[in-house]
């Protein structure tokens, strides 16, 4: 009788499982939006900075309002961004904070490189060219919204 009752747990256990993971929402059935970032920040040891941006998705093309605050920042600087936004369920997703830690010195011009994830999932990947001045070794935070 005790072997009836282990297969019979087992049996439980393996439909709650199952049940348990098809019921879990999947980021497999997320897609990608090509997204384009005009950034402009000043800075002495705290840095403020903002801009405007777009996401094109499903073949719509979303305007983007950007503001954020850097500690280890000097300089004024301003960089065009270009990239991708994956793991996009809805346009609205792309709306949050995103953080990052970076390092990074530009004197009137300089290549960027940056991989951003906010609290939805959703992960920026975006490559361009800063202008202007700049020092940093900072922590910053972006805020995106959608307008």
């Amino acid at each position: 009788m005790s072997n009836l009752v282990r297969v019979i747990k087992v049996c439980v256990a393996f439909v709650l499982a199952t049940a348990m993971l098809t019921g879990m929402p999947s980021r497999s059935y997320a897609e990608a939006g090509s997204v384009r970032l005009h950034v402009t920040k000043v800075g002495f040891i705290v840095g403020v900075g903002g801009g405007t941006g777009t996401l094109n998705f499903k073949g719509r093309t979303y305007r983007l309002r950007l503001s954020g605050v850097s500690a280890g920042t000097i300089g004024v600087s301003g960089v065009d961004l270009v990239g991708t936004a994956t793991n996009l369920r809805a346009a609205g997703d792309i709306a949050g904070v995103y953080s990052a830690a970076t390092a990074g010195l530009a004197v009137a011009g300089g290549a960027q490189a940056t991989t951003l994830q906010n609290s939805n999932g959703v992960v920026l990947t975006l490559r361009g060219r800063q202008v202007g001045f700049s020092a940093s070794l900072a922590v910053s935070g972006l805020t995106i919204s959608m307008e």
